[in-house]
């Protein structure tokens, strides 16, 4: 199993990367201000304008220390990415089965019933948790047609079904999402789901949450040798990982979500950590960003046991498990491709 090492997260604007032997250098204004060994990572992000060197960049790549490169303001810009890595043999059977409309289907009902699956059950969860609190049946209501639209993606023929099912599943989880938001209603109320840019401080910590979990899929999917950027259910295009999208379908719920209405519940983060742009968008402040980055890798920390697996791994290692899972599936070692149902 793949240990979990840390992931070190560069929020100074003015922060310069460098390599220094074995070491990761942080520097302001040419002046060293922290260094940490590079064996020690497993990633780097890094929020600063003016980013590494490219000899720390290419040690990162020799060593396997996925570096992601982030405005301030949280919008991914970049991935520093060496020579390809695993079978060759196994690209190939991903790039015959994303050409392949109906294998195509098969691995995308995989991802959309774990999605759709762990959207009901965190509806069910916060009945069972907080039911003075909460409005029970209309979750209910919500959650039955959940249930009801998971035979609807085993029985859909193509993609395009798949993602009409999806989207209308989307729909009723964000109906009730404002629900769940059980303290701080009034800076933290939830209308629905805006994205470029996010108009409410919720969904603004919902699009850092998902950039940061693609971030974790694309990276174990480069880490057991599969293509990020060619995915089953999300059409392929330039610049876009389709295959960590895929992927990371299934933990959006039960992890990101789940994850903002903590930090919200526990006051992590704040309505002062939020601030308002001419143009309407919520960002977080640099407080903000690492209240959130610090709690984020907590969680991360924090250990469930695999539905499939039947063994207690941490929560930042789910990726990994699912891309080596989806290797397995390609190469033929399992039958089908085992979503991770989360309860």
């Amino acid at each position: 199993m793949r240990k979990l090492l840390n992931t070190l997260f560069v929020l100074t604007e003015s922060s310069y990367l460098t390599l220094d032997g074995e070491n990761v250098v942080i520097k302001q204004d040419q002046t060293e201000t922290a260094r940490f060994p590079l064996h020690t990572l497993e990633g780097i992000l890094c929020f600063s304008y003016p980013g590494a060197s490219p000899a720390l960049m290419g040690a990162c790549a020799q060593r396997n220390v996925d570096l992601a490169f982030f405005t301030p303001r949280g919008q991914f810009l970049a991935r520093s990415v060496g020579q390809t890595r695993g079978n060759v043999l196994l690209r190939q059977q991903q790039f015959r089965t994303a050409d392949d409309p109906g294998v195509c289907c098969r691995y995308a009902k995989g991802f959309l019933l774990g999605k759709v699956y762990n959207a009901r059950w965190v509806l069910e969860r916060a009945t069972r948790d907080h039911p003075q609190r909460v409005p029970v049946e209309t979750l209910k209501t919500v959650s039955a047609q959940l249930a009801a639209a998971l035979p609807k993606i085993e029985d859909a023929m193509t993609t395009e079904e798949l993602r009409g099912i999806e989207g209308e599943a989307a729909q009723l989880y964000f109906g009730v999402l404002d629900h769940l938001i059980l303290q701080q209603k009034k800076d933290f109320a939830f209308v629905r789901r805006s994205r470029r840019p996010p108009l409410d401080p919720v969904n603004a910590l919902l699009s850092f949450a998902y950039t940061l979990l693609a971030w974790d899929c694309a990276a174990a999917l480069e880490g057991v040798g599969l293509d990020p950027y060619v995915g089953f259910l999300h059409t392929p295009l330039p610049g876009r990982t389709s295959l960590a999208l895929d992927l990371m379908e299934e933990l959006r719920t039960a992890f990101a979500d789940r994850f903002v209405l903590t930090c919200i519940h526990q006051k992590t983060i704040l309505s002062k950590h939020c601030i308002r742009q001419e143009s309407g968008a919520i960002l977080l402040t640099d407080e903000g960003r690492r209240a959130f980055l610090t709690a984020w890798q907590q969680r991360r920390q924090q250990t469930i046991q695999h539905p499939f697996l039947g063994e207690k791994i941490p929560w930042g290692l789910v990726p990994y498990v699912q891309a080596l899972l989806l290797a397995r599936t390609l190469r033929g070692d399992l039958d089908r491709y085992p979503p991770f149902f989360w309860k």
